[in-house]
């Protein structure tokens, strides 16, 4: 643990694995460590990327969480990413075209100790070549990828994820909601 937040707080990339599938982060207030990530996966820049946080603190210093979400949040079965309106203190390369950035609020142990260790949100990108599938376990990942990141995280080499993604559903401060990916 402490080899991987050293590497996040130098500026490194991780790759880790998310409450779904493998991925890909760094520190998210980190522009030069965010561009890396669009480079290693030979990503447009103009794809916005989703962030991890491990409290509901860490997500409220972040943005303003309507009560839509709230409740999202605790219903939800799955792994739920939630897109919300006018971030505070998260670089633009980050956020949607429309200002936008995906959150979601991890329940696994590691990725919450990681984070809180970090003490920023983790950058959290599927560990594929833009366009490839999707890694639902770590020998799913590319030799290409996996030389590509600073650092491998140890956790669940012999894990399939359960679920190939998170739900991702934006909502809007009026209280409108929209389901991206059931």
């Amino acid at each position: 643990m402490e080899k991987l937040i050293e590497t996040l707080k130098s500026g490194g990339t991780l790759l880790y694995p998310t409450d779904t599938i493998w991925g890909i982060g760094c520190d998210a207030t980190n522009v030069d460590a965010i561009n890396k990530i669009f480079e290693i996966k030979k990503r447009d820049k103009t794809k916005s990327m989703i962030i991890l946080v491990e409290s509901e603190k860490r997500l409220q210093d972040l943005v303003d969480v309507p009560e839509m979400a709230w409740e999202i949040i605790d219903l939800s079965e799955k792994p739920v990413t939630i897109i919300y309106d006018s971030p505070r203190g998260l670089p633009k390369e980050l956020l949607a075209e429309d200002g936008s950035i995906g959150i979601r609020l991890v329940k696994t142990e590691f990725l919450k100790k990681l984070i809180s260790k970090l003490n920023k949100p983790l950058v959290s990108t599927s560990a594929n070549l833009s366009g490839d599938r999707s890694p639902m376990k770590f020998s799913d990942i590319s030799k290409e990828i996996i030389n590509a990141v600073d650092v491998v995280a140890d956790e669940d080499h012999d894990k399939v994820s359960e679920y190939s993604g998170s739900s991702v559903i934006r909502v809007w401060n009026d209280g409108r909601i929209k389901v991206i990916r059931e």
